[in-house]
């Protein structure tokens, strides 16, 4: 038993109805820890190779961190994992709110779901008993009409939810699993998994509070992150403005992603940003539990060509910029509704927005018509254009049915030279963050095994100049500032670094806002399970899961050759003279590669590494990756 932990594990086998729990040793837990580690853990042990990603055989993982559910800032999300029908891949995706604090303190540290239901159903997890619920009636309703609809079936106000909207019903491959109804797991598809296995909902009610090895220690925390995060400046600028406050430096200094990732200035930003929602059409701000920072807005139209409803939370800088600069709009309040939209059909606003531009881009050059898009005059800066293709992607018609599942898939679909305009990684659009600029991202971009993912580590200009970035880089050895654009080895070093604490803090799992440190993470850990937990071993663990989510990739089909960035990254835009050179980022990638442990050229872990990180059994079947010739760049 490891204290603050539940020690639990719940499994349900949607196909036979079984609901069932495992307890996992000591050794597991901190081999694993939860999160990303636990994910990780099952969809390599327990999955077999190769199944499709929309069939009973793949895997729904929902694992909150050992922290979860208790009283400590930024301690209250989950990571979600399944094999991605966006990718091919692994998918992971973390997301906020209370689902996962609950989850925690209903009994369970990780919830398993095999199979698929015969019918629609929904599980209802409740201090520890567990019902598999139907869920007929519910199937087509909205993420918020569905959460309305459960709260009244069971009489509990406040029950949270890791929902479907109808875009995971009709297996988007760019649909999400929407937590509380206003925060999402967004990448990789998750939804559509969800959506295959007719699992429409998980509501889960939980009150006991998991307790401290160290409670005084550990609370002395808690009040330290309750008194001390105003004095981090983005923490201070979360709880004014949220994300998106910095999206009008950000596009002077070339960062914005414009018209499809072509162009590098948005001259209409000061209208799409935080400050402009705040003085416009932002109600409130809401926190996820325990937390002091408040990030999340709140935004409503009345007045407005658009509805919204405040419900639905509020755009996030991803969603400013990408249904915002990314498509050449500048309606603030059709951004908002296209928010809406994609929470309620439960879409990933990442790529739904990373697809639709691509599409408007193919339209501007001819190779879409109005033929192929049912009439709808595609061109950039066409809001209206915009959040029709959005319901028509969640109900999978005309147009929305070739953009669906994703870029990547579409542009394969369309043919004509679309795939030259699909900005993707693994069939994963971008995170709102220009590699041209941040090249240490754009690596690891290429190099992630979930696809470009914004979150996977460093942002370039964090570490560019004397600041906390740095502090926080002092502390993994890095010791001076080195420009944003750089592929150096130390540059590259820096990047694994800050991947492998990524996958410690996925693995906790810790909001990215709140100010912790690696030293304060591994503390908060020693209060509270007693463990004598390192640095070394967080960062170790760091190392273990991503290596273990190259192995799942391996063993799917993905190679070298997957990991690389769209040629467009590789020119300057007519803006400024950003750019990646080709030939410095493969040797950077073959750099990352060596200094994992992995083949230089194949980027396959060596034997000696897994040995060495204690998961030498993903060598062995099921997951046979090893041995294996890959292909290498192009």
């Amino acid at each position: 038993m490891v204290t603050g932990l539940a020690n639990k594990i719940l499994r349900v086998d949607l196909s036979s109805r079984r609901v069932w729990t495992e307890e996992q040793d000591e050794l597991f837990y901190r081999r694993y820890l939860g999160g990303a580690g636990v994910a990780s853990y099952y969809l390599l042990k327990e999955m077999k190779p190769r199944v499709d990603a929309l069939s009973p055989e793949n895997i729904l993982v929902f694992a909150p961190g050992p922290v979860t559910g208790t009283n400590m800032p930024g301690a209250s999300r989950l990571c979600v994992g399944a094999k991605s029908p966006l990718s091919g891949g692994i998918a992971k995706s973390e997301s906020g709110g209370h689902f996962g604090y609950e989850l925690k303190r209903a009994g369970f540290d990780a919830l398993v779901v095999l199979g698929k239901a015969e019918r629609p159903v929904y599980l209802w997890i409740n201090n520890g008993t567990v019902e598999i619920k139907d869920a007929s009636r519910l199937w087509g309703q909205t993420v918020l009409e569905t959460q309305d609809a459960i709260e009244a079936e069971l009489g509990e106000k406040r029950v949270r939810t890791a929902t479907i909207g109808p875009a995971g019903e009709n297996l988007a491959a760019i649909s999400c699993i929407m937590t509380d109804v206003r925060n999402a797991a967004g990448r990789g598809g998750l939804g559509a998994v969800m959506g295959s296995k007719n699992l429409k909902c998980v509501a889960v009610k939980g009150n006991t509070m998991p307790k401290a090895a160290d409670p005084e220690k550990y609370r002395d925390m808690a009040r330290w992150m309750n008194t001390n995060y105003m004095q981090n400046g983005s923490a201070a600028r979360f709880h004014t403005l949220g994300t998106g406050a910095d999206m009008v430096g950000g596009n002077a200094i070339g960062n914005l992603p414009v018209l499809n990732w072509s162009g590098a200035k948005f001259d209409d930003v000061a209208m799409i940003d935080a400050e402009a929602l705040k003085n416009s059409y932002r109600i409130g701000m809401e926190a996820c539990p325990a937390c002091q920072i408040r990030c999340k807005k709140v935004v409503a139209l009345e007045n407005e060509s658009y509805k919204v409803d405040g419900r639905n939370g509020g755009p996030e800088y991803e969603t400013l910029a990408g249904f915002g600069s990314l498509m050449g709009i500048n309606d603030l309040a059709a951004i908002c509704r296209a928010n809406e939209l994609c929470s309620l059909n439960s879409l990933d606003t990442l790529s739904a927005s990373g697809t639709i531009a691509f599409a408007m881009e193919c339209f501007e050059k001819g190779i879409l018509t109005r033929e192929d898009t049912g009439g709808i005059d595609l061109r950039f800066g066409n809001a209206d254009a915009m959040l029709k293709v959005i319901e028509l992607i969640a109900r999978r018609e005309g147009i929305g049915d070739v953009l669906a599942d994703g870029s990547r898939a579409a542009a394969r679909r369309i043919g004509r030279g679309a795939e030259e305009f699909a900005m993707q990684v693994k069939g994963v659009e971008f995170g709102m963050h220009d590699p041209r600029l941040k090249q240490g991202l754009g690596l690891l971009y290429a190099i992630a095994a979930h696809g470009a993912d914004h979150m996977t580590g460093m942002h370039d200009t964090l570490f560019a100049q004397e600041g906390r970035g740095m502090e926080s880089a002092r502390g993994l050895a890095s010791l001076e500032p080195l420009p944003a654009n750089d592929l150096s080895t130390a540059k590259v070093d820096r990047a694994k670094n800050q991947h492998l604490t990524r996958n410690f803090g996925d693995s906790m799992v810790l909001c990215h806002f709140a100010p912790w440190t690696l030293r304060q993470q591994v503390d908060m850990l020693r209060a509270l399970t007693g463990w004598d937990y390192t640095d070394f071993e967080a960062l170790r663990l760091g190392e273990r899961v991503a290596t273990m989510a190259r192995v799942f990739n391996l063993r799917e089909g993905l190679t070298a050759a997957d990991d690389h960035l769209p040629k467009r990254f590789f020119a300057p835009t007519p803006e400024n003279g950003n750019a990646i050179d080709e030939e410095a980022m493969n040797r950077a990638t073959q750099t990352f590669y060596s200094l994992m442990g992995w083949e230089p050229v194949t980027g396959v872990p060596r034997k000696e590494k897994l040995e060495e990180l204690g998961i030498a059994w993903v060598a062995e079947e099921p997951a046979p990756a090893l041995g294996r010739e890959t292909q290498a760049h192009a």
